[in-house]
């Protein structure tokens, strides 16, 4: 059981509130300087990471790309504190531990104080402050928000008494690290059950002597969605109407259909774009381009948008074999393949017509359907729990934190 301080007295904060007698809290301009050093080109590029505070930017995948003028990055040093003005509410915050340069548009504070810098970094970082900055920061656009000069300069930063500080430090580092590496192996569980997923997929669609070759002009018909319009003015007779996008096929072949966008369709365009049960929907074009949907129920009065082709195959073949077969060549990165970077690769109908599948006899093809809609239900089913148990993890490690850092567990025999 977690063992409490003795006495808790209010620490003068909302946001922070009770914490056990005798810690403080001070200013933050009374324990860093604000300074912008810039015009060092040549040194290592870090970067603030959610989750893992200020760490060397080439150590994780980041979409921002450095600038070509590199003398506009800050220079700090190991005790910094580094702050990502539109997004320290998101946790883009910490104290670093290393030398070389930032973001000119980060806010840099240099260190003025005798605390440890290890607690500072879990105290800043903690679900506790997030919340304290996103009380401080000013929307600018959806999803950005940014943090007021004013209000941060004189954020209170809470100091329990150094021994303590470093016993948190102490305790955090250690648990943190234990949970960390737990998350890691349920990833790389994960990462095993999905590669065993693609082998049963692949091994059960490997083709024998008895099985055709068909394109797929041959065994159903394709259409591409409608033209986007939706701002266009609408014609006598038309009705705006939800329809599906790329967006509403999911990775696990499922289709949303609901929430959809809506636009003008006629009455003879609804016949036309029509969803039925069984109809394999596949992306049309962008980093997802030939990635399948499969439709298990019709969907009346629901349409689709140019950004998805309709595959509908005839009697002959089973549509859910077809759909196995489509994802199979998705995962195999057929389309970058055969068209090059799929960045740049349109699923056009003649492209999805000419495309060539491999099929037994109907009732066979049900066969494999069915085993591979068993046989992934199960894998799909382990893997949700694995991600569960990883959310419930990193739920703890959010919580174990918050309640350390703010004194709601006594730490000191335990560093």
């Amino acid at each position: 059981m977690n063992k409490r301080y003795t006495e808790y007295v209010d620490s003068g904060v909302p946001w922070i509130g009770d914490v056990p007698a005798g810690w403080t809290t001070r200013p933050l301009w009374s324990m860093f300087e604000r300074i912008k050093d810039v015009g060092h080109p040549d040194e290592r590029m870090l970067s603030v990471f959610r989750d893992y505070g200020v760490v060397a930017k080439d150590s994780r995948d980041n979409i921002n790309k450095t600038a070509e003028n590199r003398n506009i990055y800050q220079l700090v040093h190991p005790g910094w504190l580094v702050t990502n003005r539109m997004k320290a509410w998101q946790g883009s915050v910490g104290i670093s531990g290393l030398r070389g340069i930032v973001s000119g548009h980060y806010i840099c504070f240099a260190p003025r104080h005798d605390a440890d810098s290890r607690y500072l970094n879990w105290l800043f970082r903690s679900p506790t402050y997030a919340a304290g900055y996103a009380l401080q920061s000013r929307g600018v656009r959806i999803g950005q928000a940014e943090i007021d000069n004013d209000l941060y300069r004189v954020m209170p930063v809470l100091l329990p008494p150094m021994a303590e500080q470093r016993a948190i430090a102490d305790y955090l580092d250690r648990e943190t690290a234990r949970i960390d590496t737990l998350v890691e192996e349920q990833q790389r569980l994960i990462e095993m059950l999905r590669e065993r997923r693609a082998a049963v997929i692949s091994s059960a669609l490997a083709p024998i002597d008895s099985w055709v070759r068909r394109r797929i002009k041959h065994i159903g018909e394709t259409s591409l969605g409608k033209m986007l319009d939706a701002g266009r003015a609408v014609r006598d007779g038309d009705q705006l109407r939800p329809y599906v996008r790329a967006a509403d096929v999911r990775a696990d072949g499922s289709v949303n259909l609901v929430d959809l966008n809506e636009m003008p369709f006629s009455d003879a365009e609804m016949e036309v774009f029509d969803l039925r049960a069984g109809d394999v929907l596949l992306i049309e074009g962008g980093a997802t381009v030939g990635r399948p949907g499969f439709m298990f129920e019709s969907a009346p009065g629901i349409a689709f948008q140019k950004t998805v082709n309709r595959l509908r195959v005839g009697p002959q073949t089973d549509a859910r074999f077809v759909y196995w077969s489509m994802l199979r060549l998705y995962e195999s990165a057929y389309y970058a393949n055969h068209y090059g970077s799929v960045s740049f690769v349109h699923l056009t109908g003649e492209k999805l017509r000419e495309i060539e599948l491999h099929l037994p006899p109907l009732d066979e093809q049900r066969a494999i359907a069915a085993y591979l809609d068993e046989q992934t239900l199960k894998i799909d089913a382990l893997i949700a729990e694995t991600e569960r148990f990883i959310e419930l993890a990193r739920e703890r490690r959010a919580a174990l934190i918050t309640a350390v850092v703010t004194g709601q567990i006594d730490v000191r025999e335990m560093a």
